[in-house]
């Protein structure tokens, strides 16, 4: 469709723009690609489910024991709420080698994007999906439910993760599980992979795609600024990735030190990759400080398999 800078209503460039009648325009995000089960050639298997308003793709390694108990990890994709998909092919990608990595089972959660969708709809997609995962802890065979989690999923050991955006909202929903009482109330760890996080200053973007906006203090945004929360986080551990040349680096670190003086009864660390940018990891899978980092991970959530090594 032809257009000019005219008509053009917001500009939140690189991510997108939103045109006088209504259409959106996005300017970054891989191709997505289908899941495959094949189990005799692939080292991990996939799948995608529906759920409410939102969906996910489970991942699941060859494990030689039919009903062989792996950690479970949600984790949560990044693209400032407005890009990426649990589906692309650079999440597909992450997602299946940080479990063959770690030797756990998966769930990618795909939720709905601002700005047709404004906030709160990301955070209660992934809430749904949580739901939708805690359903499963009570039950082996629960008529409905998947049978890769009823088999392989151990509810001893459920972590979240996610990037950018998404670990934004992996927080959150860890926050949320702190205070539910018939959900995933039990979190091993949280692993936040340079973190989407506000600070005092405006958040033009935040303030366009969110609905209900509290402003730069509003607790989902910036969780530094409310230690009350932030003390009664549902898990007992948390990893932190920075990188050096990260726009959001000092957000991380901010995040890190309201955790430890909040009074939170958890284990918190941070660790900096230095001279790296955002999310370098997944533009650079291959590289040596990308390899490094996803075995950091992989030992986080899973320090059995990680010892085994």
């Amino acid at each position: 469709m032809d257009s000019t800078a005219t008509d053009v209503a917001h500009d939140f460039h690189p991510w997108f723009r939103v045109y006088k009648d209504g259409h959106v325009e996005r300017f970054l995000g891989s191709p997505c690609v289908p899941p495959s089960d094949d189990q005799q050639t692939l080292a991990v298997r996939s799948k995608d489910i529906a759920i409410s308003t939102a969906s996910a793709r489970l991942f699941l390694p060859k494990t030689t024991a039919p009903n062989e108990k792996l950690p479970l990890l949600i984790y949560i994709h990044g693209g400032a709420f407005s890009i990426e998909s649990a589906f692309s092919s650079t999440y597909h990608n992450y997602l299946s080698s940080l479990v063959e990595e770690s030797n756990i089972i998966a769930v990618s959660i795909e939720y709905r994007l601002a700005p047709e969708h404004s906030i709160p709809a990301c955070y209660d997609d992934c809430y749904a999906v949580m739901k939708w995962v805690a359903q499963h802890k009570d039950s082996a065979d629960r008529p409905g439910l998947d049978p890769w989690l009823n088999e392989h999923a151990d509810f001893g050991k459920v972590y979240l993760a996610g990037d950018s955006a998404g670990a934004n909202l992996a927080h959150n929903m860890v926050v949320r599980a702190g205070g539910d009482g018939d959900g995933l109330k039990k979190i091993s760890g949280l692993v936040l992979i340079h973190p989407y996080f506000g600070n005092e200053e405006p958040a033009k973007l935040w303030d366009f795609i969110c609905s209900d906006s509290g402003g730069v203090n509003d607790p989902r945004l910036n969780p530094a600024a409310h230690p009350g929360l932030l003390s009664k986080l549902g898990c007992v551990k948390v990893l932190i990735c920075t990188a050096g040349k990260d726009f959001l680096r000092d957000r991380g670190w901010s995040y890190y030190a309201a955790l430890k003086e909040s009074g939170w009864g958890g284990a918190v660390e941070t660790v900096e990759t230095e001279g790296e940018e955002h999310v370098f990891h997944l533009f650079k899978p291959t590289s040596d400080k990308a390899k490094a980092m996803m075995k950091l991970i992989a030992s986080f959530i899973n320090p059995t398999n990680a010892a085994s090594l």
